[in-house]
C-alpha cells in the first residue's frame, strides 16, 4: 500500500537531490531545468542559481554553501506528460562539482578533474564530519557505449580530490553509516548496494582502491534500478528505486529488505527533515513532484546541515 503522501510542489523539471532546511524549505535540483531551486513551505518554487548542464546531487558543506554534483547534462524525452532521462547530449561539456552560495546564488566550480581524470557525470555526494565529501561519478552513455566509473573523495576547499573506488557500474546514491566506518554506494543498473569499510576520513580499509573491505548489502528479488539514497538513524540504507517506483530499505545488518511504494516509476531520492527527522521528503521525478510522508524511523542527521 502506498503511504499517505502530501504533494509539496508540482511542475518541477525532474527534481532530485532534496535537502530539508531548518526554515522548512526544501532545496533541490531540477535536472532538466538546469537549476538549484528552493521549494518554500507554501509550495512556491524559486530558483537559487541557474547552473546549466545537469545538476544532480546536492549537499550542504561545512561553509554553509550548497555543493552540487553536475553531470554535464542529459537528453530528456517527454511522453504522456512525464519526463524520462537519457544519454549524453550534443552540448555536453563535462561533469563538475559546483559550490553555490544560497544567499546570493553565486556559483563557483570546485572540481572538473581528479588529476588527469575528467569527471564525466558526478551524481551524488555526502559530507563527513571532517568536512570532506564522498561522491559518485555515474558516467555518461550513448546508444552503444557506457562509461565505467567510480567513487571519489574530495575536500570542500578545492585542495584535494582522488578516485577511491574503481570500477563500478553506474554508481549513484552514496551515504555514510552512523559511525562513519562505512560508505554505502548504490549501483543503478545492477540494482546492488555496496558497503566499503573506512579506516579514517576519506580512507578505505584494505590495501587496494578497487575493493578494500567490500561487502554486498542484502538485495530484494525482482527487476529494479537503484538511484540515490539516505541513511536513517537505525543505520538502514533507504534507496530510491526505479522501475517498480519506491524506496527500498536495506539493512547493513543483513535483515530482509522492505519496500515502500511510490506513485512514480522514477522515484529518485529521499531525505529526512521535520520534527525529530521523522518526515521523509521524496522526489518523484518523471511526474515532477516533491512529496512528503511520515516515516517510521527518523533520519540520520546530516553533517554541517543547519549548523
Amino acid at each position: 500500500m502506498t503511504p499517505e503522501l502530501t504533494v509539496l510542489a508540482g511542475g518541477l523539471r525532474f527534481p532530485e537531490g532534496p535537502i530539508a532546511m531548518e526554515d522548512g524549505s526544501i532545496v533541490l535540483v531540477e535536472i532538466a531545468r538546469g537549476t538549484l531551486s528552493r521549494v518554500m513551505p507554501d509550495g512556491e518554487v524559486e530558483v537559487i542559481a541557474d547552473l546549466g548542464g545537469g545538476p544532480n546531487g546536492a549537499a550542504i558543506g561545512p561553509d554553509g554553501k550548497c555543493y552540487v554534483c553536475n553531470n554535464g547534462g542529459m537528453i530528456f524525452t517527454e511522453r504522456g506528460g512525464k519526463l524520462y532521462p537519457g544519454g549524453e547530449p550534443d552540448d555536453y561539456g563535462g561533469g563538475r562539482i559546483e559550490r553555490v552560495d544560497l544567499e546570493t546564488g553565486e556559483v563557483e566550480i570546485v572540481y572538473t578533474h581528479a588529476g588527469d581524470l575528467p569527471l564525466r557525470g558526478p551524481n551524488d555526494l555526502v559530507f563527513d564530519r571532517d568536512g570532506g565529501f564522498w561522491f559518485t561519478d555515474h558516467g555518461k552513455h550513448t546508444e552503444r557505449q557506457r562509461d565505467v566509473t567510480g567513487v571519489f573523495y574530495a575536500k570542500a576547499d578545492g585542495s584535494f580530490i582522488e578516485e577511491k573506488v574503481f570500477p563500478l557500474i553506474g554508481p549513484n546514491g552514496i551515504g555514510l553509516s552512523p559511525d562513519e566506518d562505512e560508505v554505502y554506494v548504490a549501483e543503478t543498473h545492477t540494482g546492488r548496494a555496496w558497503a566499503f569499510g573506512l579506516s579514517a576520513p576519506g580512507e578505505l580499509r584494505g590495501e587496494t582502491r578497487d575493493r578494500g573491505s567490500l561487502r554486498l548489502l542484502p538485495s530484494p528479488p525482482g527487476f529494479y534500478y537503484y538511484d540515490s539514497l539516505a541513511v536513517d538513524a537505525g543505520g538502514n540504507v533507504c534507496v530510491a528505486t526505479i522501475h517498480n517506483g519506491g524506496i527500498t530499505i536495506v539493512s547493513p545488518r543483513g535483515d530482509e529488505p522492505c519496500f515502500v511504494p511510490m506513485p512514480d516509476r522514477i522515484t529518485t531520492n529521499i531525505c529526512f527533515g521535520g520534527p525529530d527527522l521523522r518526515t521523509a521528503y521524496i522526489t518523484l521525478s518523471s511526474t515532477g513532484q516533491l512529496v512528503s510522508t511520515p516515516w517510521d524511523t527518523p533520519g540520520l542527521p546530516l553533517n554541517h546541515l543547519n549548523t
